[in-house]
């Protein structure tokens, strides 16, 4: 939360004339509801269980697609990050992703409590080994949307000049 995926990949999308494709966003309009209410009505478990279809039911075909960052929890998951294509995990420090939280208009359905930035620095805790796990770490500390998506879209052009064509992944 916090980190950009949104609008970086939104920006990224523009940059490079691909579809953007956000999972929440496809679970809003699935379910017809915000995500908090999703959270609220079903639980976090149900939640789960919705975006993981809706992961699991995109196709490769070169989107840039942004997921919620509880996604990387289930081992599923990331059979299906791999099928679509390129991970990228994007790395903000925890006193960069409270910063932005503290300021975002966005209601983050984990942290609705007085101790948001406890619930928040437990989160990522929790969450860094598997974010860690992605294809490429783009550094945004110190970034802009449009510095950010150059700054991914470098990182991938990188990526695919070492990436050993010979194997059996797909970019």
């Amino acid at each position: 939360m916090g980190a950009g995926k949104s609008s970086i990949g939104r920006s990224l999308a523009e940059l490079t004339g691909r579809t953007f494709v956000d999972t929440d966003l496809v679970l809003q309009q699935r379910l017809g509801r915000p995500i908090s209410q999703i959270f609220q009505i079903y639980g976090e478990e149900a939640f789960r269980d919705h975006e993981s279809s809706v992961i699991r039911n995109l196709l490769p075909d070169h989107s840039i697609v942004s997921t919620g960052g509880g996604a990387v929890l289930r081992p599923e998951n990331w059979d299906e990050f791999r099928r679509l294509g390129i991970t990228i995990y994007l790395n903000a420090t925890l006193e960069t992703l409270l910063g932005r939280l503290a300021t975002s208009k966005k209601k983050r359905p984990l942290l609705q409590a007085d101790d948001w930035e406890e619930r928040a620095r437990t989160l990522l805790g929790s969450r860094i080994e598997l974010y860690s796990r992605a294809d490429i770490i783009v550094p945004v500390d110190d970034v802009d949307l449009s510095s950010g998506a150059l700054r991914v879209l470098n990182a991938i052009t990188e990526y695919e000049g070492n990436y050993d064509r010979s194997s059996d992944g797909q970019l």
